[in-house]
């Protein structure tokens, strides 16, 4: 496993993690989900001895990208979202669209986009090496709703079965602070994880 800087950032009243990740010997990082505070992210990078090269957004529910046009402004960095989703961006954005399987160079890393929709029609979650970030795919014990605007509950229990699939020592970052623990492993959340061991259990089709 290559040697990465991962920041992981509680912010904002609902719980959210907000990311910055990179190449450990690099100074370049993109920032994953900002939201909340544009200022406390930038100050996370500069404490870090960071420069943020890119945002990237695993979905556009605002409690995910409310400080992206802010931030944006700030430091003049373009936003990664899936196609899917880019229209619930403002134009004044350097949007860059990404689609199922793209992967993109930045910061050093190599992040595979992967489209895991349920949640929302454009939800990705960003596999580098062997971390994956998971927005509101998959949480620590549990999974993001689908019950709201755009929600599919049968694309959801697809999703959740790739992230299955994936080899048992990935670990996962979620985008809220709603399990147990900041973190787990795919492999310690098909043990503990109802909608990762089972998808379809719980989530009405």
């Amino acid at each position: 496993m290559a040697h990465l800087f991962i920041k992981q950032i509680p912010i904002g009243p609902m719980m959210n993690y907000a990311y910055l990740v990179g190449a450990d010997k690099g100074d370049a990082v993109v920032a994953i989900d900002t939201a909340w505070n544009a200022e406390q992210i930038l100050s996370e990078a500069k404490q870090s001895g960071k420069k943020i090269e890119a945002i990237l957004l695993t979905h556009t529910h605002f409690d995910h990208c409310n400080a992206v046009k802010d931030l944006a402004k700030k430091i003049s960095v373009p936003v990664y979202v899936h196609e899917a989703e880019a229209e619930n961006l403002p134009e004044s954005l350097d949007v860059r669209t990404t689609k199922p399987e793209t992967t993109v160079h930045l910061a050093g890393l190599d992040i595979h986009c992967m489209h895991t929709p349920g949640h929302t029609p454009g939800s990705q979650c960003f596999l580098i090496d062997e971390m994956i970030f998971t927005g509101d795919t998959l949480f620590v014990d549990g999974c993001g709703r689908v019950d709201l605007p755009g929600s599919n509950p049968k694309e959801m229990i697809v999703s959740l079965a790739r992230l299955a699939r994936l080899p048992d020592g990935i670990k996962v970052f979620p985008g809220h602070d709603y399990g147990t623990s900041p973190t787990a492993t795919i492999g310690e959340q098909k043990k503990t994880n109802p909608y990762l061991s089972s998808p379809s259990e719980g989530i009405l089709i």
